[in-house]
This record gives structure tokens, sequence and C-alpha cells, in this order.
């Protein structure tokens, strides 16, 4: 059984970290992934060894795990690729693969874009700034 393991830095702050759970949730709807879960970098729990043992816990025979980072930067290539391979030494009956960042998907284009045109579409109904 192949499960998701989603990893994002991590944040003192509950709303900040909530946005991955959101994400979890709508993955744990669709239903392709038996189970989804969080963790985090630093600064939130559970950690990456956390939830990969839970992973494991709950049957999964694969982990993929996923960043939710935008770029290949230090995080994703070197601290993601040690706690996978971390992982791959404790649990070396099972699986665990590396997806690539969230930043070149060609659907995260269309997500920023999204994006901007709400914030046209409520400044297009204001007054002109200015001296007009």
């Amino acid at each position: 059984m192949v499960a998701l393991l989603l990893i994002a830095h991590g944040s003192r702050r509950a709303e900040a970290n909530a946005d991955l759970e959101f994400v979890a949730a709508a993955l744990r709807a669709r239903g392709r992934y038996p189970v989804v879960g969080v963790s985090y970098l630093e600064l939130a729990e559970p950690t990456i060894a956390a939830g990969g043992a839970r992973c494991v816990d709950a049957g999964a025979t694969d982990v993929v795990l996923v960043p939710y980072f935008l770029s290949p930067g230090v995080h994703v290539v070197e601290d993601l690729t040690a706690a996978r391979d971390a992982l791959a030494a404790r649990f070396p009956a099972v699986g665990f693969e590396l997806a690539e960042p969230l930043g070149r998907h060609p659907l995260l284009v269309d997500v920023v874009e999204q994006r901007a045109d709400e914030v046209t579409r409520t400044t297009s109904a204001r007054p002109p700034r200015g001296g007009g």
C-alpha cells in the first residue's frame, strides 16, 4: 500500500500549519491514497521521522514524501533527502521516495494567475487612484 507523507517547513503559528492539514484532508477525501500523513521539517509536530513511522504503522509498504515547498533549495535537496535516507535505514522493508517540490509544476502557474485575478477583480471595481 502506498502512503503519502506531505512535508512542510513548519511554523510556530498553527494557522500556517493548518494549510498542510487542509491539503492532506482534501487528498484523503479523494480516496486515491489510503494513508495521507503530514509532517514538518522543524518548528511543528509531527516530525518527518514520526510522520514516516505513522505511515509504516498504518501498513504502508511504500511512502512517497511530498515536499510542500516551492523550490529545490537546501531543505529539499539536503534535509529532506537526509530524512528520506534515515527513514529507509530505519524501515528497510519499506520503500521511501522523495517527490519533486511544487515550484515548476505547470498547474502552479494557473494557481498564481488565479490568485492575481482574484485581486484584480476586486481592485477593478474600485475608483481609480490618483488625480486622474
